[in-house]
């Protein structure tokens, strides 16, 4: 990176680190709600854990230096059980990050080493035991009235953070993860953002690309589905992820 860049990425990853520090200090019941959530799913095997931080800023970013070039901005959809753990704070450290790195370690021809190419992001910061579980976050309980104000703040600054960033590297994004970016669905504030963000700027949209989450393979069983005889890996994951873009940024 040159010193520009360098200098406008560390500003925003301040702005993301201030950010989560703030979003948890005004959220102080935050830590025990999903700690019941934990709680409630303590008779499946190996699912109880205690709740570190609720709301995780990605530290891999401070891992990221100037000399590496990144080729690939990631965005999952929130941090998980391993990702919040006090020991990681760190995003896709679970199995679906270590599908993610096998999948660049397989696909050798698309140049892309996973740690120190890709800065990776959320849809929200926000942690819960389940992706799904962001939605009873919004019960409208009094102990939890704020908390759907919150979840959409943090939408909102992630969408804004991706954008930041991609302006910043024009290179490609990729967003995993799309069956709740619609109307009614969990991360709909993220995608109206998202939209509103991308509409007039034509050359980073071309870059941005929709694909299946890691998670359960799906993302390389989607891949292996859709593509053509005679593409090469990365023919494949253009025509797949600008297909998607059409479809979601329309839908709402």
């Amino acid at each position: 990176m040159d010193i520009a860049v360098w200098k406008k990425y560390k500003n925003a990853k301040k702005r993301f680190k201030d950010f989560a520090d703030d979003l948890s200090s005004s959220l102080p019941d935050l830590k025990n709600i999903l700690q019941c959530f934990v709680n409630s799913r303590s008779g499946v095997e190996n699912s109880s854990y205690t709740v570190d931080t609720p709301v995780v800023y990605n530290n891999a970013l401070d891992d990221i230096t100037k000399d590496d070039e990144i080729k690939i901005i990631l965005a999952a959809d929130n941090p998980g059980r391993r990702e919040q753990a006090a020991e990681n704070r760190r995003y896709l450290t679970g199995p679906s990050g270590k599908i993610a790195a096998k999948f660049f370690i397989n696909n050798p021809s698309l140049g892309i080493d996973f740690k120190k190419n890709v800065i990776i992001l959320n849809k929200t910061p926000v942690h819960t035991p389940r992706t799904s579980e962001l939605r009873d976050l919004c019960r409208a309980e009094d102990s939890r009235r704020n908390l759907k104000n919150a979840l959409d703040s943090s939408q909102v600054f992630m969408a804004s953070l991706l954008f930041e960033f991609h302006m910043i590297f024009s290179c490609p994004v990729w967003i995993t993860g799309y069956s709740e970016m619609r109307k009614g669905g969990i991360f709909q504030t993220y995608t109206e953002k998202l939209k509103e963000l991308y509409a007039d700027n034509r050359d980073l949209t071309e870059k941005l690309f929709f694909y299946r989450h890691f998670s359960m393979n799906q993302f390389t069983i989607d891949l292996k589905q859709q593509s053509l005889a005679g593409e090469t890996v990365k023919q494949s994951l253009n025509r797949i992820g600008r297909a998607r873009r059409k479809i979601i940024l329309e839908r709402i």
